[in-house]
């Protein structure tokens, strides 16, 4: 907590507003993105379906693979508690919803469906910008899988996204196996530095000029702030955004390397 603490004021001393962007491609993102406040119908649709599960006391069994990716003991837990904790608040779905409808992704993979909250927020968005799109997430535990695809018809979606169940892990290879191209993924498991490196080394072969990399939680440990340093000096990593609770990679070959921090 105190690490966490120290990381939020460094980025609140260094972050910058539009105002202090000189990229236009940034620039636009701020101004058409991140400062959009347009309340869309579709946030409406995905809170309803948070706060009913909020408001859901049945217990569910929990195949939890933990920050090591390998798997813990199954343990129960409430799916008001689940929603209250795995899935990304309010304010930042509604920015994933935007950051779909902008870039208008055809080809998007998510890492850590849970109950499909932040899933719906980004199948949502990328139907407001795309006629047709592939959307595949990963999932470790089965029966958050089952409960999240649940949620999706509810919604209209479940055609939408297609779920896959295991391990990351084990499951990545053979679903990049199936991607000719990655416009569009988040990464929101796996919490660890290793693992988070080696996810984006085995996308970037699916990976193209205009693909928009997505990390969760990148100060969540002194580990994962690593693992942002590490992506931010990739080689072929030219634009990076800290938002502080995500960060946002680009591989743009025609901008100059820059690596913002934005105050959001």
């Amino acid at each position: 907590m105190l690490e966490l603490a120290r990381q939020y004021a460094s980025y609140y001393v260094n972050a910058k507003t539009k105002h202090g962007v000189h990229s236009p491609f940034v620039f636009d993102l701020i101004t058409k993105v991140f400062e959009d406040k347009e309340v869309y119908p579709d946030y409406l649709v995905v809170e309803k379906l948070r706060q009913d599960l909020l408001n859901n006391r049945l217990i569910t069994e929990v195949e939890d693979f933990g920050a090591g990716g390998e798997k813990q003991a199954v343990s129960e837990r409430k799916i008001s508690d689940i929603a209250a904790r795995a899935a990304k608040p309010a304010r930042w779905g509604k920015l994933l919803y935007r950051l779909c409808k902008y870039f208008k992704p055809q080809n998007m993979l998510e890492f850590g469906t849970s109950l499909g909250i932040t899933s719906a927020y980004q199948a949502l968005g990328a139907r407001q910008g795309s006629e047709s799109f592939r959307f595949v997430s990963l999932e470790g535990s089965k029966n958050l899988v089952e409960l999240a695809h649940i949620n999706f018809k509810e919604l209209g979606i479940d055609k939408d996204i297609h779920l896959v169940t295991g391990n990351f892990d084990k499951t990545l290879p053979k679903v990049l196996e199936d991607f000719e191209r990655l416009d569009y993924i988040f990464i929101d498991g796996n919490h660890r530095k290793a693992p988070t490196l080696d996810y984006f080394n085995q996308m970037l072969d699916k990976a193209h000029n205009d693909t928009v990399f997505i990390f969760d939680d990148i100060h969540w440990s002194k580990e994962m702030s690593e693992a942002w340093d590490e992506l931010k000096a990739h080689p072929k990593v030219t634009v990076s955004i800290d938002l502080f609770y995500i960060g946002l990679i680009f591989l743009r070959k025609e901008q100059e390397e820059e690596h913002f921090v934005i105050r959001f």
